[in-house]
């Protein structure tokens, strides 16, 4: 049986020293390991490759039969850790309330409560000809949200 608290402390142990942070870890009850990590500068696959290396070498000697698997975030996927947030502050992200309403815009703050975007959309005043554009900072606690993800897109 692979011990989770096992993997969790392997894993923050040798991502300690480094740039890189995790985001998830799951284990499935028919030892499948799952690991998603993260960096500001983008995840390599060489990391990956020597972070299963070592735990490998944590779990060989007790387990047999499981599968490993290590990843980076993926890039639209929603954002699970604080982490992820501070890594994209500047971009461009969506954020979908738990009310349902979703909200588009540059993600200009963030804390241990909730972060700040900036969001742009065209109002034409009363007895005006042309619509303005009109700039608003939005304010979101983390209980607030379903889900916020980065926003790629193909210009």
């Amino acid at each position: 049986m692979i011990d989770k608290n096992t993997l969790i402390q392997t894993l923050e142990a040798y991502l300690k020293d480094t740039d890189y942070y995790p985001v998830d870890l799951k284990l499935t009850p028919d030892n499948k390991i799952l690991v998603e990590i993260d960096a500001f500068q983008g995840v390599s696959v060489d990391f990956c490759a020597a972070l299963n290396k070592h735990i490998e070498t944590v779990l060989a000697p007790d387990i047999d039969d499981y599968e490993l698997e290590i990843s980076s975030a993926g890039l639209t996927s929603p954002f699970k850790v604080l982490k992820q947030y501070e890594k994209n502050i500047g971009q461009e992200v969506e954020t979908l309330t738990k009310e349902g309403q979703k909200i588009t815009g540059i993600l200009l703050s963030v804390n241990p409560a909730g972060f700040v975007i900036q969001t742009e959309r065209k109002e034409k005043p009363e007895g005006a000809k042309k619509k303005i554009t009109v700039i608003e900072e939005k304010s979101f606690t983390f209980g607030e949200i379903k889900s916020t993800k980065y926003l790629f897109r193909f210009k």
